[in-house]
């Protein structure tokens, strides 16, 4: 076919361009074809080799072109073609839990734990604030509720359901609370807003149980689950920032390509945050309601943020080493948006 993939050293991509057209345009006609015979199917091989030699050479030697682009949506096109089909889903699982999930962990640490400062801080303020002023705790229920909720409510609620029960109750509960600020993160206004509502609700919750002199009970019940339920909320929560961020201050990208690509990275989050949030369940439904000494209780609620912690920082810093964001390779998630100039 007299395919030339001669290397391009101090390339002129105009002189380039004008010589490749002609098999580029081939490339793209034989990837849009809706049926190849066997002759073509050798063709759109070794027109696909050239091109890739071509997008190599391209890239090593000027970097990000519209050219460069051009020719990878037609090798993206092609490759599809002959393949007919995406990864095998069982290479793709192994990389998504070892790459992708922990890379898009590891991002979002800083705000995850400015994030945790602060929420810590709300609740350490409300707690104060109520539980020193008489006036307003009497403002939260009759005194006859509020020891009601000291002695029973608050205990009982841990275990008043069947241990498998409640640990699949809470979990769904705290996975979609974390999709929300995920997903919804865009706005700006979810995530603070779910962290605003929880920490005035444990922060209550605390000021409560430290006037009537039951902080033991409060921090014995809540430690154990709420170490890595709580840092599970955080992360999701930082993720929906990063992703408003994105659109907010998108760099040299447009706010559509920021968009989208923070968008595809940080939402591994959510998905990993469902198996982190299982295990806090866990913990909850089956470690939390127990008698056992509350050192046992704390020291496994602390092995199992632990875990969570080593995947995050550890794995996360070694999957970002190599060079992963948590986003799709180019392949699952197509050439970007080609821009003029």
């Amino acid at each position: 076919m007299g395919l030339v993939m001669t290397t391009v050293n101090q390339m002129d991509l105009d002189a380039l361009t004008a010589a490749r057209r002609q098999e580029w345009a081939r490339l793209d006609e034989l990837g849009r074809a809706r049926h190849l015979n066997g002759e073509q199917v050798d063709e759109l091989v070794t027109r696909y080799r050239s091109a890739s030699a071509d997008l190599a050479d391209i890239k090593s030697s000027a970097g990000r072109t519209v050219q460069g682009d051009h020719v990878s949506t037609l090798l993206s096109r092609a490759r599809l073609r002959l393949t007919g089909g995406g990864e095998n889903v069982l290479r793709q699982v192994p990389r998504f839990f070892a790459l992708q999930l922990p890379a898009a962990l590891y991002r979002v640490r800083w705000t995850t734990l400015v994030i945790a400062l602060c929420f810590i801080g709300v609740v350490m303020l409300v707690s104060f604030w109520v539980s020193g002023d008489p006036t307003l705790v009497a403002s939260l229920g009759p005194q006859a509720q509020l020891e009601a909720y000291v002695n029973e409510s608050f205990v009982g609620y841990y275990r008043e359901n069947p241990a498998a029960v409640f640990a699949g109750t809470v979990w769904t509960n705290n996975a979609w609370i974390a999709a929300q600020c995920v997903l919804f993160g865009v706005t700006g206004v979810w995530p603070l807003m779910v962290l605003v509502q929880n920490a005035v609700g444990v922060g209550t919750a605390a000021a409560i149980m430290f006037s009537f002199d039951r902080g033991d009970v409060f921090l014995q019940f809540i430690l154990p689950h709420g170490l890595l339920e709580l840092t599970c909320i955080f992360v999701a929560a930082a993720a929906g920032l990063h992703i408003f961020w994105a659109w907010v201050a998108p760099g040299r990208r447009s706010r559509a390509e920021s968009l989208a690509s923070e968008g595809r990275a940080l939402a591994t989050v959510a998905i990993g945050l469902v198996f982190a949030l299982a295990l806090s369940g866990l913990v909850e439904g089956f470690v939390t309601p127990q008698t056992w000494p509350w050192q046992v209780k704390i020291a496994l609620g602390a092995a199992a943020l632990a875990v969570f912690l080593v995947y995050m920082l550890v794995v996360g810093r070694r999957a970002v080493r190599l060079g992963e964001t948590g986003d799709l390779t180019e392949y699952e998630a197509g050439t970007p948006t080609l821009v003029a100039g």
